[in-house]
């Protein structure tokens, strides 16, 4: 007798406990579902993070066709961007104007660097005996200097142009020399 009713007694308790655990259960579910979902529209929304910043910084994918026979002929380069983890170069051949490839070039690195808080309003690329200079001018709208670049995005900046400038043969560029209205970047 006492048998049946422990078990009549512990029958109760386990149907009550599931009838009320499974309440928990849903809210906890519906809970993660919802963290989920909130953390998705995170992830959306800009934040001034440094990561978010480097990423930015480095090169972004050019999908247009870079092909230009407006103005003559042109020739084929190849540019060198930085990898997402700046730890290598990304070779990317485009076509540029024959009479401004050097320039052309550098344009077209310059243009994929721009961020929120540090933008370059102009460049003069001067190549003389195997060295080229490239003279950067920071936007006045630039929150931020050369010398507050992170080494990634340094390495996106500098190193790209370097990379770019110096292994393509035709060019004869030994060397690469940096320059913020005509005095050297120091980093």
């Amino acid at each position: 007798m006492i048998l049946k009713l422990k078990d009549r007694y512990t029958s109760r308790i386990m149907n009550m406990s599931s009838r009320s655990f499974l309440p928990f259960m849903m809210i906890a579910i519906a809970a993660s579902t919802l963290s989920c979902t909130s953390n998705i529209s995170e992830t959306n929304t800009p934040s001034p993070s440094p990561t978010q910043s480097i990423e930015r910084f480095r090169a972004k994918p050019n999908n247009t066709n870079t092909s230009r026979a407006a103005s003559g002929s042109t020739v084929n380069v190849t540019l060198y961007t930085s990898d997402v983890q700046c730890q290598e170069f990304v070779p990317q051949k485009v076509a540029v104007p024959a009479a401004e490839s050097v320039n052309s070039a550098v344009g077209k690195i310059i243009e994929e660097q721009d961020t929120a808080d540090f933008s370059l309003s102009g460049y003069r690329v001067r190549v003389n005996n195997g060295i080229a200079t490239v003279d950067l001018r920071l936007s006045p709208q630039s929150k931020r200097k050369f010398t507050s670049l992170s080494s990634c995005e340094q390495f996106a900046l500098f190193g790209s142009l370097r990379k770019t400038l110096t292994s393509n043969s035709q060019w004869k560029i030994k060397e690469v020399r940096f320059t913020e209205k005509g005095q050297e970047i120091v980093l």
